[in-house]
């Protein structure tokens, strides 16, 4: 079995595969359309994309057409996420079923809350209040079958102990800006203590991570590239990795991860993480 065939168990008792293909910055494009069936005709079974992007037609287009010759629909576990400005229980709905239209799909596998507040006001404004009664309606649309999995995307601590605090569903994954140099440790610790898987967004840091001298090194020993270095460190450390490619060639070779980063290289990954800035510059990775 390959980690493309393997699967985490949600806090629900549902199965998340542990590795997906994300489309961040790709564009409504046929080019999506083709990059989204080269990765399922590559093994990927989970597609995470979001209304942000603006491109969920093209991705659904690619699980439909595919669905219909080669992979069943049960078998692909579809992402997309409510725009981080939508903070109630109304416009929540109206947004799931715009997205849940462009895709063309009966129902989405997960649905997450992009971000606690709106991104220009992140950290500047608290929305507790407004994201719980956006929680209300995920549960509902859930209730409907027209939702899965509902969950939250760049949460922080204090917006995750809001939902668990006032709610009896526990979100099932936080999907949150996870690169070698930036673990964001202390956030990843609680979400898994309170069995919230975490999905890591950009991998591979948006190609920074690429250059690195010291990851190209244990790359060497391994025999392997830096971003197949990168994304099996996220593995091992029990987070689903989000790679993506426009690249039919990347996007295989990125799926040959079935190795083992042994102790010793995981604890030189891991100091980098101190250096995150001299890594990825100052302003580190923008959100997702």
């Amino acid at each position: 079995m390959t980690v493309l065939n393997e699967t985490y168990t949600l806090n629900n008792g549902n199965q998340m595969p542990k590795i997906g293909f994300g489309t961040w910055q790709m564009p409504d494009t046929e080019e999506t359309t083709q990059a989204v069936k080269d990765a399922l005709s590559s093994g990927y079974r989970l597609i995470d994309t979001a209304a942000q992007y603006q491109n969920e037609e093209s991705v659904g287009r690619a699980i439909n057409e595919v669905s219909e010759v080669s992979i069943d629909r049960s078998d692909i576990f579809v992402t997309t996420k409510l725009p981080a400005n939508i903070k109630s229980f109304d416009d929540t709905i109206t947004s799931f079923n715009e997205s849940l239209e462009k895709l063309n799909l009966d129902y989405v596998d997960l649905y997450l809350i992009h971000a606690p507040a709106p991104w220009e006001e992140l950290g500047k404004k608290n929305y507790d209040k407004e994201n719980l009664e956006v929680w209300q309606a995920m549960q509902q649309l859930q209730s409907e079958g027209k939702v899965k999995n509902i969950g939250v995307s760049n949460f922080e601590i204090a917006d995750l102990k809001n939902l668990l605090s006032n709610s009896k569903v526990v979100p099932v994954v936080n999907q949150i800006k996870f690169f070698i140099g930036n673990t964001q440790s202390e956030l990843t610790d609680f979400s898994q203590k309170h069995a919230i898987q975490v999905e890591g967004f950009s991998p591979l840091a948006t190609g920074a991570i690429l250059s690195n001298p010291q990851i190209e090194t244990i790359a060497k020993k391994y025999n392997t590239t830096i971003a197949k270095i990168a994304i099996r460190y996220v593995i091992q450390k029990n987070v689903i990795p989000l790679p993506k490619s426009n690249s039919r060639t990347h996007i295989k070779d990125n799926t040959a991860v079935n190795f083992e980063i042994d102790a010793a290289d995981m604890q030189k990954l891991d100091k980098l993480t101190d250096t995150a800035d001299t890594l990825y510059g100052p302003n580190g990775l923008k959100h997702q």
